[in-house]
């Protein structure tokens, strides 16, 4: 599908991630015309990108015809959010909520619909290297389309049948990129600590990061197989997977931070 008859697609919070949305799908072939962001604050990227392509910048949606709603706003202030912008919402609008742990129920009851896809996605949908997790359980074949293809701007996208299943995405994808930047921050330590000058030893970590994420790009190998082709036996890579893949090594630290991220998904849900 294309963008062709989607818009107009109305975007409330234009910070970040509504931006880095906004972005992939103007490149992709959504008209400036057919695209408005609501943003009481915006900032300098977004005023400057709305001028350059176009777009309308509002400070509420009330009054604008909207076949798509996205809603980028952090999941603490959706409800005064959500009670301002309900009367935007009509029968012919789908909602797309990128707020972590609010659930469909209480998009629901503030809106006043149930044409609603929530959906996670992740920091690396501004280079279009994203993905995204989504649930829609009441929404007709073509809605999911439409949702696919505007989520799909950033990234892949992954549907699930429950909405229990997106705390764990949360946890997993979209909390994710930050795991890979401390562990970028943590090999370049590591690396000073033996003898490495700081800036030698960043530059090393990242390009490390950046490089294998690559190759599991271009190899559709399990990731355990391109670790083992690394691993020479009783070589430098074995000693050290020795100690991440120990009973308390790396594995479990992750099973730890995943499911405190989930946990916080699902108390954002209920605050």
């Amino acid at each position: 599908m294309t963008f062709a008859g989607i818009g107009p697609v109305v975007v409330v919070g234009a910070g970040k991630m509504g931006l880095a949305l906004a972005r992939g799908w103007v490149a992709g072939g959504l008209a400036g015309s057919d695209l408005v962001l609501v943003d009481p604050e915006p900032g300098a990227a977004a005023r400057a990108f709305a001028q350059e392509h176009g777009i309308r910048m509002l400070q509420s949606p009330l009054g604008v015809l909207t076949h798509v709603m996205v809603l980028a706003v952090k999941p603490q202030v959706m409800k005064p959010v959500m009670a301002e912008i309900q009367p935007a919402v009509g029968a012919h609008t789908l909602v797309v909520s990128i707020a972590a742990g609010v659930s469909l129920a209480t998009l629901a009851a503030g809106l006043q619909t149930r044409r609603i896809v929530r959906a996670m996605p992740n920091t690396p949908a501004q280079i279009g290297k994203g993905i995204s997790g989504a649930v829609g359980l009441q929404i007709s074949d073509a809605d999911r389309e439409v949702a696919n293809t505007l989520l799909g701007a950033a990234g892949e996208v992954l549907w699930f049948d429950a909405e229990t299943q997106l705390d764990a995405v949360t946890a997993v994808s979209g909390s994710g990129p930050a795991y890979v930047f401390y562990l970028v921050e943590a090999l370049a330590l590591a690396g000073v600590r033996q003898g490495l000058e700081a800036g030698q030893a960043m530059q090393l970590a990242r390009q490390t990061v950046i490089g294998a994420a690559a190759l599991l790009e271009a190899d559709p190998q399990p990731a355990s197989v391109l670790r083992e082709n690394v691993t020479s036996p009783k070589g430098t890579t074995a000693a050290a997977l020795q100690v991440l893949m120990a009973p308390d090594g790396l594995e479990r630290l992750l099973d730890r931070a995943v499911m405190a991220a989930r946990l916080r998904s699902e108390e954002l849900g209920r605050d």
